[in-house]
């Protein structure tokens, strides 16, 4: 059964959204204070961490932090309706999606789902691939990426976004197919999610040889993997 921990203080809220997780055939652990989430998220294996912002002893921002020192699991972030800094700021920390409270459940059941789903199809493939460009090799079986032979820490959602840029090298790819591919949604309004995750993958790649960015903004249309002049 997939593992879910859902991290709130507001425990009457994580008791109604674990009824309702519950009743979906997920297994729900909660925690209710930052400190209890990260003991129990490195002692555990989880399939998916739901973390709310604003808590005690550690808020969500310090939880995301010490999580994604050694974890890769995936987390949806709940924000505060509004607060698009708590959103910007979560996705550049490497949360892989974001919800506003008060969320509604089935909506924060899709999101789950489609991460989910998006892993499964990865651990199922059939043919593990080996994708290299450059100095870039990722390797689709076990999710692993090395730059000149240096291993990196991607999220789910980073991963994907440089699998799709690395397939297709030179060629412009949208926000919409990024969004669709990389997250498993759709592109909504005022939404910069891709924008948060690129810029992270941009972070961790470094720059190539001729000092350039290896990650290419098309404004208003989206993002292309570009070649090294140098190479």
């Amino acid at each position: 059964m997939t593992q879910i921990l859902l991290v709130d203080d507001d425990q009457v809220l994580s008791d109604l959204l674990t009824e309702f997780l519950t009743s979906q055939q997920l297994s729900v652990s909660q925690a209710f204070d930052g400190g209890s989430a990260v003991e129990k998220a490195l002692t555990n294996t989880y399939d998916l961490v739901i973390l709310d912002v604003m808590m005690p002893v550690m808020d969500g921002f310090e939880v995301l932090r010490e999580v994604r020192k050694t974890s890769p699991v995936p987390i949806i972030m709940l924000t505060a309706r509004g607060e698009d800094v708590d959103r910007i700021v979560g996705l550049e920390m490497g949360a892989d999606d974001y919800l506003p409270k008060p969320c509604n459940p089935r909506e924060l059941l899709a999101r789950i789902k489609a991460i989910l789903r998006r892993v499964e199809l990865s651990v199922a493939a059939v043919e593990p691939e080996a994708l290299e460009f450059e100095d870039l090799l990722i390797n689709t079986g076990d999710r692993t990426v090395t730059v000149s032979g240096s291993a990196l820490e991607l999220t789910a959602a980073e991963f994907n976004m440089l699998e799709l840029l690395v397939r297709r090298p030179g060629v412009v790819i949208s926000k919409e197919e990024l969004t669709e591919k990389g997250l498993s949604r759709k592109l909504e309004l005022y939404d910069r999610s891709v924008d948060m995750h690129i810029s992270n993958l941009r972070k961790k790649l470094g720059k190539g040889a001729s000092d350039k960015q290896r990650i290419k903004t098309v404004r208003g249309i989206g993002y292309l993997l570009a070649a090294d002049q140098q190479h």
